[in-house]
This record gives structure tokens, sequence and C-alpha cells, in this order.
């Protein structure tokens, strides 16, 4: 067996061609990673190489401390992951520490994890700790309606959550805890790290303003639709916004209250806010 035929790396790599099908990764822009479970480096054992250097994070994760990840390569094209994945993505193990990686398999002609590894680490460990274990994948991508938004609502969570619950039914019963924004900030670092994975602690979606969008969940079907329902919530925003800044009717607070009620979810008291 190939390791491109283990079920996990045939998810792994679906899912970077989706995205880049919906045209959310120009260039090299975007990342994905996934926290592997036990099996999935069961799995794909006989692949993995300990002879690597070990390398700085350029954070600490000691909530992450030996465990395996898939991620994608800084600099490398979405559009090339399911025809080359072996130079696109790779295998790395987080260190005793938390502070240091290992590329275990993969970037084979000399690449590294994703600049973002800080921000995809960091999110990860916070989601590995508020959901019991179960959130294991990291999504950013350049969604496009939605960093359009960023230029035209107030950069706020209440703002966005509330205008983008108010596009289709569907919205708060896929993110019912909300969004988070983030202000622009200089991208790959550890401020934004910490600025997103702030904001993980309560949301599985973090904008960021005028750069795109992260998203978390417990597999890659749950993350690529949440992503998915985010960005045409935006893309119906944009329309609406074009035609009209005055919406003639919409979801009201009190119909949000049922629609909650009957879908079984908790929808935040500061979101549902008389206008």
């Amino acid at each position: 067996m190939k390791i491109t035929e283990v079920k996990f790396v045939e998810g792994f790599i679906r899912m970077a061609n989706d995205g880049w099908e919906q045209g959310w990764h120009e260039r090299n822009g975007g990342n994905l990673s996934y926290r592997m479970k036990d099996e999935d480096v069961a799995a794909v054992k006989e692949f993995l190489s300990e002879d690597g250097q070990w390398k700085e994070i350029g954070t600490e994760v000691p909530g992450l401390a030996n465990e395996y990840f898939m991620v994608t390569g800084s600099g490398k094209y979405f559009r090339n992951v399911i025809i080359d994945p072996e130079d696109s993505i790779g295998i790395i193990k987080v260190d005793e520490t938390g502070t240091k990686y290992q590329i275990q398999w993969g970037f084979v002609n000399g690449g590294r994890p994703t600049s973002e590894l800080p921000s995809h680490l960091m999110n990860l460990e916070v989601k590995k700790r508020v959901t019991n274990g179960k959130y294991r994948v990291v999504y950013h991508a350049h969604t496009t309606n939605t960093i359009a938004l960023t230029f035209v609502l107030p950069l706020k969570d209440e703002v966005f959550t509330r205008e983008l619950w108010e596009m289709a039914t569907e919205c708060p019963v896929v993110f019912p805890s909300g969004i988070g924004v983030v202000d622009w900030m200089v991208p790959g670092g550890k401020d934004i790290a910490v600025a997103t994975s702030k904001l993980m602690e309560q949301y599985d979606v973090a904008i960021w303003a005028h750069h795109g969008m992260f998203a978390s969940g417990e597999d890659f079907d749950l993350t690529f639709g949440l992503m998915h329902t985010v960005e045409k919530a935006a893309e119906i925003l944009v329309k609406v916004l074009s035609i009209t800044p005055n919406k003639l009717q919409t979801i009201t607070p009190d119909q949000f209250r049922h629609l909650a009620n009957d879908f079984k979810v908790e929808l935040p008291e500061k979101f549902l806010y008389e206008k």
C-alpha cells in the first residue's frame, strides 16, 4: 500500500483539492493541518523517518507533546497537493517539550511546514483541550467574499456573526457559537497565533481581517463544510449589500430563538441584539 492510499491521507488530499477548486487558494495561499490519531500513526509508521533535524516551532504547545500532524508546506500550492503530495505536504512530530518539530515524511524537495505552523498548532492545542480531543483539523483559506466583508463591516464578533447568521437559516445551526474576528496583523508569527487561539476558546471560526478565515472541526468533512457554509453566507451578504444597504426583511432575534429550540442548539444572546 502507498501512503497516499491510507484513508486519512486520502481525506487530507481531497480537502486540499476541494479548497483549490473553490478558488480559495491562489498561488501558495492557505494551509491545512490535521492532528493524527494513534491508528493513523500506526497505519503510516513504515513510511516515517526519525532522522530529521528538530526545529523550533516558534511557540510553545505542551498540550501537543509527542503528537503527529499532517500539514501543508510553506510556499506550496494547493493545486499541486493532489498531483505531488510528497512535495506539497508532510508529517511532523512535536517533541516532548512542545517547542520543536521533526519532519518524518514528505517535503521531499527540501520543503518545510506552513509558515502558519504556530497558529495551527496553538489552535489545535486549544481545540483539543476545549473539545476533549474531538477536534483534529484546522483549515485556513483565502475566502473571497469573507475577505471583502472585512472592508465594509465593523470588525466585531457580534456584527459578523449576526449578519452571516441572517443570510441562511442553516447558519446558526452550523456555527451556533458564532464567529470571532481578528484585526489586521502580520501573518506567520506568534502574535497572530495567540490572538486567534484566544478566539478559538469559544468559536470554531475566526476571520482574519483583509486576509482570510480559520476554521476548526472534528474531521475533514465537518471543517470544510463549516468554512463552505460561512463563505456562502458571506457571498449572499455581498450580493445583498450590492443591491441595497437596507434589508426589507430578515430573520429576527425571536425567530433565531425558535430555531435554536427546534434544532437543540444554544445561541449566545449577545448575538441576538435588537437593531
